[in-house]
Parts: C-alpha cells; structure tokens; sequence
C-alpha cells in the first residue's frame, strides 16, 4: 500500500452525504473527470446531471487504486480465493486472517454512499431543473447503479442506508434498512428502472442526449441496460433462494419473462465500466506489489487443465516455483513481502483488451458468462422460462472462453475426470502448514463434464464452480456466492485472528466504527435485525442453506 493510501477523507463527507447535505471537498474529488470527455451539452449544466452518473458508475469498483483496495480487494477478493497479499499490513494481523481493519472496511461504506447514492442523488436533485426534458432512461440508469453499489454492499454487511438515504430523523439519526427490506427496495428500483427503458427499447421513445454521453458502459444502448437490469434480478433473486424461496421465484421468473426484454446473452452485452484511465487494481499489483493470485483458483485452473489460466494469471517468477501458475492460500503466517511476491499476479487479459490496463482499464460488472449460470441454477430450480439446464450450463462456459479468448471449450467441456490438482507451498515457514493434499475436504472433486445423472447438489456445485471461475476476477460477487452456496470449495484460513468470532470462513463484516459512533440510534436498530452479534461470524439474512 502505498503512502496515499493512508490519506482518509473526514468522517463528515460520508455522514453529510448520509444526511442528504452532500460534501463538497469529496464532490470536487469525484467528480473531477480522468477521461477528459468533451460533451457536446443540451442541458444547461452537463456536470450537475450527467458527471453525476459517470461517477456513480466509475465507483462501482472504485477507479481511485488506493479506494478500490480498501473497498474491495482487501476483504471481498481475498474472501473469494481469487486473491491474497503477500503483505504483512498491520505487522501481520489484518483482513487477511479475519483481524478485522476498521479503518480499511469503512471504506465500502464511504464510497457506496459518498460514490454511488449521493452520485445518482445529486442526478436526481439537479434533474428537477429539467422538468421538460425526458430524462427516464437518465434516471433508469441511475436506478440500476443504485441496485449494484448498494447489493454489494448489503451481500458485505447486512444492514445498509438505502430508503432513509438523505432522510434523517427528527434526532439526525438515519435507520437502516434490513438486508431483507434492502432486497425487497432493490426489486422494485429495479421494477422502475425497466418500466422506464421498455419504451426506448420499443423505439417509442428516443434515447436522450444526457443518458447516452453519462454511459461508460454501454455507449447509450437502452436494450443492453435492460438486459443488465434484468440479469441483476435474477442474481439478487439467486441469492435469497435459501432465505425466501417464495419472493426468489417470483423475482427470478419475471427476470426470465421475455417480455421483460431478456438477459445478457453474448459477450457484446458484458457490463464493463471503462474508465478512461489506469486499472486501480494494476496499480495495486504491479506497482506496489500488494496482491497475488489466491490458492484456490491456482488449484482449480491447474487441476482442469484451465486453458484461460494464462489469461487469468501470470506465471509465477520466484526460483523454487519458476514458471508455475501459483497462488497463496488465504490466511497464512508472512513475515516479509519477500516471501511471496514472486507468486503468480492476478492479470485480466480478455478478448476486448487487458481489463487492468495501465492507461484504459475496465471494471467487469456482470457479463453473458454469469447470465447463462444463473439460467442454469434457475432451470435447476424449476423456474418458468429458464431453459435446458445442462445448455445453459455449456453455454456458460462457451460465452467466459469466448470472453476470454481462450479457443474452443469443447474438449474442455466433455472433460469428466479433472478435478481441483492439490496444493503444495514451498515457501511456507513450516515445511507443510500451508499444504492441501489430495484426499483433504477442502479440496474440490467436482469434475466439468455435465452428467444428468448426478443429484441435484451435485449439479449446483458444478455450475456455481464453473461459475466461480467465469465471474473471475468479480472477487464480491465470488465471496457472495461462495457464502450462499458453499461453493467452489475453497481453503480456510491458516491463521485465524478473530479472536474466535470466526469459526471456518468469514461471513461479513462488522459495521464501522466511524458508522457506528455518528449514528449509534441507527446504528443500534441495525444491528437488531442481524440475528447475532455485529462480528465477522454472524451469517447474512440471506445466507440460510441448511
């Protein structure tokens, strides 16, 4: 981490941007624009309603590298097994091996309020001076942004403020919503988002100056947006299966109504912010060296005989594993950065370009490859409209090689023997702690080819593990899944600093400090609706398999 890194914003830029009274040091900020878009402007003030949403969507997965650190690669893509840092923060004791960073885990708070809803709410503050412009596929997208940052950071805390954003109590105090009553928000933004596309889709309505040049993903196509919007709900509708099956079908069968406009399909369609400057997760490998490849996806992609592991990892340049694809088990004991910073990097070659490029890179948000997954899970569920499960499944696969410009899945796909290959650390400081042996629980024996025949857990382990590695390098939406399924099977901690909170693998985050302290009424009733106490141990409401 660099020395930037350390540099915090004040607590009264997330707390005013909570309150509704915004933060004019962070708006500045964030609102300064990397990709120097020139626009040609219909509305009298192009950075009060179109800026708004480009940031909104550049702090999906932040495009600050030191902020998309702490908002998500130290907790979600280490949780995941797509990644570990061979850094010792913290002389040792850090999210790594669940000793939980305080100061590091506010930051998904911070910018999901202060780089998503005060973006989409300064859009819709400032769009009211409009009142005769059609700005509804404006604010559809603006929805849809609102669904993704605050999804995200529901599936890490439970509880979040999304209602009662900008709308405080009597006392200053803001409630939080449940993760439940978050879902059920989440379902009718989304509801909203596509009653306002239908009609550009349908070509009833023309696509407006100020949608098209605030897109950084799609250029202004209201169709794909529909698609993104529906393959959300039925992701979101995937993930409450366990806890409301009832609301999860229903959701799930109107993502699929074709009526509804469709899923994401091809790889034309993969929702990927452009930020019009450097990849922050480049930065963070390359340039400060604080992250590598995770054992888990070394193991899986060696096993198989992956042919996207060379898009997805670099060989590794240490002289005792030279040349080999080889990633660090979560929750190890490092005593220097030395020791593992020769370990494969995470790299993200694709076929549409290196999506941690140093000079444009690109945030994968969802793609086809997850839609035709989650096709496949819905199938095996029952669900109206979601197709042949096992096509679903191939084509899964099918779309992340195309994705990947990793050649024809077929010989891939008709594998039925390869399973995860075990996992051997030479760099360990105690010969052997660090291994995984075949024949160990924790190592994965699900095999690729699709076999009708298997029981239906079976079948669900098979698609989240292909899954897994499609969504790649997506590390929340991996952890997310991972906790709702048990799937792939990843390796626990070696070193557990929780302090005996966690037992196997972490759950969520505890709410932070800086959350708590300003807003402890708020604070309080959240922490009612948990089910357990505010700790790394205690499940999500969703997290309900028996």
């Amino acid at each position: 981490m660099s020395k930037s890194s350390l540099y915090k914003l004040t607590a009264a830029c997330s707390i005013a941007a909570m309150l509704g009274t915004g933060c004019a040091r962070d708006f500045q900020d964030i609102n300064t624009n990397p990709a120097g878009v020139t626009v040609d402007v219909f509305l009298a003030d192009f950075q009060a309603v179109i800026l708004p949403l480009q940031n909104g969507q550049r702090s999906l997965v932040h495009y600050v590298n030191w902020q998309y650190q702490l908002q998500q690669n130290l907790n979600a893509d280490i949780y995941s097994g797509y990644m570990m840092s061979p850094t010792p923060f913290n002389g040792g004791n850090n999210n790594g091996n669940y000793f939980m960073m305080d100061n590091w885990n506010e930051w998904v708070l911070n910018i999901a309020y202060d780089g998503v809803l005060q973006a989409t709410s300064d859009f819709d503050k400032f769009s009211q001076r409009y009142k005769g412009a059609d700005l509804n596929d404006a604010a559809a997208m603006a929805k849809i942004l609102n669904v993704i940052g605050m999804h995200k950071a529901a599936d890490v805390f439970g509880p979040v403020i999304y209602t009662r954003f900008g709308k405080p109590n009597p006392d200053l105090s803001i409630d939080y919503d449940s993760q439940q009553d978050a879902y059920k928000a989440f379902f009718a933004d989304l509801d909203v988002a596509v009653t306002n596309l239908k009609p550009y889709v349908a070509g009833t309505k023309k696509v407006g100056t100020a949608f098209s040049k605030a897109d950084l993903i799609y250029g202004g196509d209201a169709a794909k947006w529909l698609k993104l919007a529906n393959t959300l709900r039925l992701r979101l509708a995937l993930r409450i299966a366990y806890a409301d099956a009832a609301t999860a079908k229903t959701q799930g069968e109107k993502a699929l109504d074709p009526a509804n406009g469709g899923l994401l399909s091809s790889i034309a369609e993969d929702a990927l912010v452009k930020y019009g400057t450097e990849s922050p997760i480049g930065v963070i490998i390359n340039d400060w060296d604080d992250i590598r490849a995770g054992a888990p996806l070394s193991s899986l992609m060696n096993g198989y005989s992956d042919p996207r592991i060379g898009k997805y990892l670099s060989p590794a340049s240490d002289a005792a594993v030279a040349g080999q694809y080889i990633g660090i088990r979560n929750g190890v004991a490092i005593d220097a950065k030395a020791r593992y910073s020769g370990y494969s990097k995470p790299i993200a070659l694709a076929a549409v370009g290196n999506y941690f490029d140093k000079a444009g890179g690109r945030a994968k948000i969802a793609s086809s490859a997850e839609a035709w997954f989650l096709k496949a899970e819905a199938a095996l569920r029952g669900w109206a409209n979601a197709g042949d499960i096992q096509v679903n499944y191939e084509t899964g696969i099918d779309r992340s090689f195309e994705e990947w410009g990793a050649g024809s899945a077929t010989a891939y796909k008709a594998n039925s023997t390869s399973k995860a290959a075990p996992y051997v650390d030479t760099k360990s400081q105690v010969a052997g702690a660090n291994n995984v042996p075949a024949g160990n629980a924790n190592l994965s024996t699900i095999t690729i080819k699709w076999d009708g025949a298997s029981t239906n857990e079976q079948k669900l382990e098979r698609i989240i593990t292909q899954k897994w590695l499609a969504v790649y390098p997506d590390g929340q939406e991996a952890w997310s899944e991972f906790r709702r399924t048990g799937y792939p099977k990843l390796f626990p901690v070696v070193v557990n600093n929780s302090g005996g909170t966690v037992t196997g693998f972490i759950k969520r985050l505890p709410i932070p400090s800086k959350f708590k302290n300003s807003n402890k009424a708020g604070y309080d009733k959240a922490v009612a609706t948990l089910g357990g106490p505010d700790n790394p141990g205690t499940k999500l409401w969703w997290d309900k398999k028996p």
